[in-house]
């Protein structure tokens, strides 16, 4: 080899180990973003886009995902199905249904709420009556005159109250550990702003059954994060339970088809809850996921997708 090979060799030795030094650097000061470009990497492999639309004034991002359409075929373009976050969260957490959905035959839409996720965050009250306006003008912004509907959480009352308040909207509703009901909370605000590693902790065991150890360096990047993005869910939370968009009192009016999916070890929203919402909702059907908490579609996703496939496909 000559001298000038074993130079050139040397370099590239050490343009790689320089690399290898900035990815590890890259992932020690900021995991949450480097699992972030993760995930949306395994989405766009699975044909899932992030896209970008005027809602009402505001740059409100998505993730969609359809079938492949087949000409002269206009079914093909698949069932609309819109999903729907709840506090806290944003569409990529959605992950392990959107791809498998679509290749049911649904044309998944995934927005990101106003003040989450890459949406705009506005000083506005974020309240359930606000989202619920712009799922609404989201959809008729896309052209969606109807589709079935999920939501989770938050997600799951901002769902309920659209389809009480424009059931033309909506033909199918499935909600997931939703919101929505009144009962007493065990909890503040503070829960989901943790500002140390045991408050962050009892975060993780109110939401989750599943706890898998964390590092320390991704349990102080979490914590960042949510500070960051924490007067949002505050303004959020403190809008919930104001009382004002509780449904309690409409819910027996609701009639179109419905799927309660609930975690039975969910400790943030008690499963009598998901009991109580199935009990008032005439006709509803109730999955209970084992050994699942608040997380259920994203950490439970093949007992979730089932239910929520054999439901759906059932009913059209």
């Amino acid at each position: 080899m000559g001298i000038r090979s074993k130079a050139a060799l040397r370099n590239i030795t050490a343009l790689i180990l320089l690399l290898i030094v900035a990815a590890g650097l890259t992932f020690y000061s900021e995991p949450l973003w480097v699992n972030d470009q993760i995930t949306r990497a395994k989405l766009w492999h699975h044909n899932v886009h992030s896209k970008y639309v005027d809602v009402d004034g505001y740059s409100v991002h998505y993730f969609e995902a359809g079938p492949t359409e087949i000409p002269g075929k206009p079914e093909s373009a698949g069932i609309p199905l819109v999903l729907i976050h709840g506090i806290g969260s944003r569409g990529e957490d959605w992950a392990p249904m959107i791809a498998p959905l679509a290749a049911q035959g649904f044309h998944v839409y995934v927005p990101d709420l106003l003040g989450y996720g890459r949406s705009p965050q506005p000083n506005v009250d974020y309240s359930i009556s606000l989202e619920e306006d712009i799922i609404l003008k989201f959809m008729d912004t896309l052209q969606l005159e109807h589709a079935d509907v999920g939501g989770w959480s938050m997600g799951g009352w901002i769902a309920l109250k659209l389809t009480l308040d424009h059931p033309e909207m909506v033909d199918h509703l499935v909600v997931y550990d939703s919101a929505g009901l009144y009962f007493p909370p065990t909890f503040d605000a503070s829960l989901f702003v943790p500002t140390d590693a045991a408050s962050f902790a009892t975060l993780r065991q109110t939401l989750s059954p599943i706890n898998k150890p964390l590092p320390a360096f991704v349990v102080r990047a979490a914590i960042r994060l949510l500070q960051r993005n924490g007067w949002v869910i505050e303004r959020s939370f403190f809008a919930m339970i104001d009382g004002k968009d509780l449904i309690d009192f409409r819910i027996s009016d609701l009639h179109k088809p419905t799927l309660v999916v609930w975690g039975a070890a969910d400790q943030l929203i008690p499963l009598p809850v998901g009991q109580e919402m199935h009990d008032e909702i005439a006709g509803s059907q109730l999955a209970v996921i084992p050994d699942c908490g608040h997380l259920a579609p994203g950490e439970c996703p093949k007992p979730v997708l089932k239910a929520t496939i054999d439901f759906l496909k059932s009913s059209h």
